[in-house]
């Protein structure tokens, strides 16, 4: 697939357009009938988990090893643009703090401090979601069973800690719906987001097409690596991330929606978004359309 294309506003739909031609013509030229897949980051998509679950997490863990530290919500926002737990924690071995502090200098010293800070938060973070104090965002579970039920391959792509995906998964979409997802998470690949690496995995091991495969997302960092692996995504704004630049999503809003709490759209350049919901007919619309960006 070529490079993402940066869909503008104005972009006219095609009367009678059957989104599911494009996909038949693609089968017909390869010989192979490759299901859709659909890819959810975890943290911020599934749940609210940065808010109520890492933040948290990741004070009390520094507490438990006597770090003057403590993140607050603006200090995590900013750490946010760096992709991965043990490297946010990474950040704060500067050779001031390392002194201060009486921690390792050496590289094999910090890797192994590094490591026993990570588990102490993972294990912070789990105890977290098993208290349920992270609910599961709207809509998660109507378009996984709409997914599955058509068919559509899953799979949740995280540069966070597996456990911790893991558990997040089971919380929000139940232990049965959990065995329908392939995950992808932590330090499987040498590259976090905004690399497309975590990504450019998932699509190979589920062997799926990236013209056939979508992704949820919620920061631009995960728009940005999905976007580099060919991938049309869809982002749900969450709580530290409504003000980010998402330009090259194919569709904005403010969740996926459920009838208790509808979906505002916040861009939507395509113009394929149903009022109050984000279903699996967008999702087709999103992979089979075949418009241009208006001139």
């Amino acid at each position: 697939m070529g490079p993402a294309v940066v869909v503008q506003k104005g972009r006219r739909r095609r009367e009678g357009h059957d989104h599911r031609a494009g996909q038949a013509v693609r089968q017909r030229r390869t010989g192979v009938v490759s299901m859709p897949a659909l890819i959810f980051d975890c943290d911020g998509v599934l749940a609210d988990t940065e808010r109520f679950g890492h933040l948290p997490a990741f004070n009390r863990a520094f507490a438990e090893f006597g770090l003057p530290v403590r993140w607050t919500e603006s200090d995590y926002a900013e750490k946010l643009t760096i992709g991965g737990g043990k490297e946010r924690m990474a950040s704060l071995l500067t050779p001031q703090f390392v002194a201060a502090n009486s921690l390792p200098s050496d590289a094999d010293g910090q890797k192994s401090l590094l490591a026993a800070w990570h588990q102490a938060k993972t294990a912070y973070y789990t105890e977290a979601v098993e208290q349920g104090l992270m609910p599961g965002r709207p809509g998660i579970v109507r378009i996984v069973d709409a997914a599955h039920a058509a068919g559509w391959q899953l799979a949740v792509a995280s540069t966070s800690a597996e456990p911790a995906v893991r558990a997040v998964l089971e919380h929000v979409v139940g232990a049965d719906r959990t065995s329908w997802f392939s995950v992808f998470a932590g330090d499987v690949v040498p590259r976090k987001k905004p690399a497309p690496d975590i990504y450019d995995m998932a699509v190979t091991e589920l062997g799926a097409d990236a013209a056939e495969t979508v992704v949820i997302e919620d920061s631009r960092n995960g728009l940005l690596a999905a976007l580099a692996a060919g991938l049309k995504t869809v982002v749900t704004v969450s709580s530290y991330t409504a003000n980010e630049d998402f330009e090259g999503a194919a569709l904005v809003v403010s969740s996926l929606g459920d009838p208790t709490e509808p979906a505002r759209s916040l861009s939507d350049p395509w113009r394929i978004m149903p009022p109050g919901e984000v279903n699996l007919e967008t999702l087709k619309a999103i992979l089979y359309s075949t418009e241009v960006p208006a001139p």
